[in-house]
């Protein structure tokens, strides 16, 4: 299987970092990152990555808006994503399903385990030697 391409949108570099590492380290997959929701916009369109990693709570633009501009572009729409949020709850993720939101991760993650936890959530099979 070929190298994944994730999209990873936070606006807390640190976030950002920890969970490039995570991905790259432990999946083997090609990393993007975003610090806003407009960034997020511009880097998904040009990039198509396979998979967008989208912090619900940032400023200017939050994961949700970000979401459905990206459903609203025929390019970026069939773009699987996930919300990693600080607040998830059972009604929050009813909520985000109807707008096609595949899942979300807690905040705060185990670096070890989220590209498993990505890959269970979309499908997708870990080469043996990347974990």
């Amino acid at each position: 299987m070929g190298s994944k391409r994730i999209l990873i949108v936070d606006n807390e570099a640190y976030v950002r970092e920890v969970t490039q590492i995570s991905l790259q380290i432990m999946a083997g997959w090609d990393v993007i990152t975003a610090s806003s929701g407009q960034e997020a916009l511009e880097k998904a369109a040009i990039e198509l990555p396979d998979a967008i990693l989208l912090d619900v709570m940032m400023p200017d633009m939050n994961g949700i808006t970000t979401c459905q501009r990206l459903q609203a572009q025929p390019e970026t729409q069939s773009i699987p994503v996930i919300l990693m949020t600080g607040q998830a709850n059972q009604s929050q993720d009813l909520s985000y399903a109807t707008l096609g939101i595949k899942a979300t991760v807690s905040k705060p993650f185990d670096p070890l385990t989220l590209a498993n936890q990505i890959a269970e959530i979309l499908g997708w099979e870990l080469d043996s030697q990347s974990v």
